[in-house]
């Protein structure tokens, strides 16, 4: 089984583990979880049984331990763009990167939809993406002994430049801001640092222009006070959030209602065999759109999928608090 992730979609996996369903995560985002993580990682989450507040971050972190034993297996930072039929029915997925993966189920969790990220308004911006301006970090090892200008105020951004201050020869934090949006905590340590001419920070002020030759060379920003001034970077990342849309998808022939995928609620399939889809992306009569509504149609899915991962099999319906968890 496959899934793009999302927290029902990390739900899924344990359910599917249950059913000793192997599973394996693609992600575009560099991390597993999608919105509780990248863009609100300390929102505090109420709804969740068991739990009178949890924040989105630990969530995520109680979610992947859960899995932990059913070792799934992961891509991320890559998104899926087609989907190809095999004649035995089975599903190959490909990604941006030219990954390809085999699956006998697809299992769509996109929560809104495949996330791109916030640019900011700058003439030739795109001619240095990938030559100098990335918006998100695989591989942090990229910056060691580099000029890394990081712009945003929010946990992403605060998240990066305190790790890149060990890492980066120079690491600058623009914000247009006085104040930061990101958690009091982080935000603090990167006060600290700061002061400690660990990293520099730039508040009140803005990106207005990249120059370079081949490559990024250098960035400008405009303060408050219109002032200018000039940084020289090897390495522009703006953190700006990120816009959902359901890219790909509309191209993998399913039926689409006003950016969701219908489902038959009996199981949260789609008009396509062997593809179901659950979570926010999807849509059917009484559809509520909640965390915990996602984790139900996460269970009643693999119960459905099990048909096609194990054809010769009859599927048993087994308490967890008889049989315990199985193995892998």
């Amino acid at each position: 089984m496959h899934y793009r992730c999302r927290p029902v979609g990390l739900f899924a996996v344990f359910e599917a583990g249950l059913l000793k369903m192997r599973c394996h995560v693609v992600d575009v985002l560099q991390q597993v979880g999608g919105q509780l993580a990248e863009v609100y990682p300390s929102k505090p989450i109420y709804d969740i049984p068991g739990y009178p507040e949890i924040q989105a971050r630990q969530l995520i972190e109680r979610l992947m331990e859960q899995i932990a034993s059913f070792r799934p297996g992961y891509t991320l930072g890559e998104r899926v763009e087609s989907v190809e039929r095999q004649t035995d029915g089975s599903l190959v997925i490909a990604t941006n990167d030219g990954t390809q993966i085999a699956c006998k189920v697809l299992v769509i969790a996109a929560g809104l939809g495949c996330f791109e990220p916030r640019k900011p308004n700058i003439d030739d911006l795109s001619k240095y993406e990938g030559h100098g301006v990335s918006y998100m970090i695989k591989d942090h090892n990229v910056f060691e002994n580099k000029k890394v200008v990081l712009a945003g105020g929010g946990d992403a951004a605060l998240d990066w430049a305190i790790l890149l201050a060990d890492i980066a020869q120079k690491i600058t934090l623009v914000h247009r801001g006085n104040t930061f949006r990101g958690s009091p905590d982080s935000a603090q340590k990167v006060v600290d640092l700061a002061k400690q001419g660990k990293m520099d920070l730039i508040l009140e002020s803005n990106l207005i222009a990249v120059n370079g030759q081949e490559s990024l060379e250098s960035v400008l920003l405009e303060g408050r006070d219109k002032s200018i001034t000039e940084l020289q970077a090897d390495y522009l990342i703006p953190l700006f959030g990120l816009s959902p849309h359901l890219g790909p998808i509309t191209n993998w022939q399913l039926s689409i209602d006003k950016s969701a995928i219908p489902v038959n609620p009996v199981d949260y399939s789609t008009d396509s065999e062997r593809i179901y889809a659950i979570g926010d992306i999807n849509t059917y009569p009484g559809k509520l759109n909640l965390i915990l509504c996602g984790f139900h149609e996460a269970a009643l899915m693999a119960q459905s999928a099990f048909k096609y991962v194990f054809p010769d099999q009859k599927l048993s319906f087994k308490y967890t608090t008889v049989y315990g968890k199985p193995t892998i």
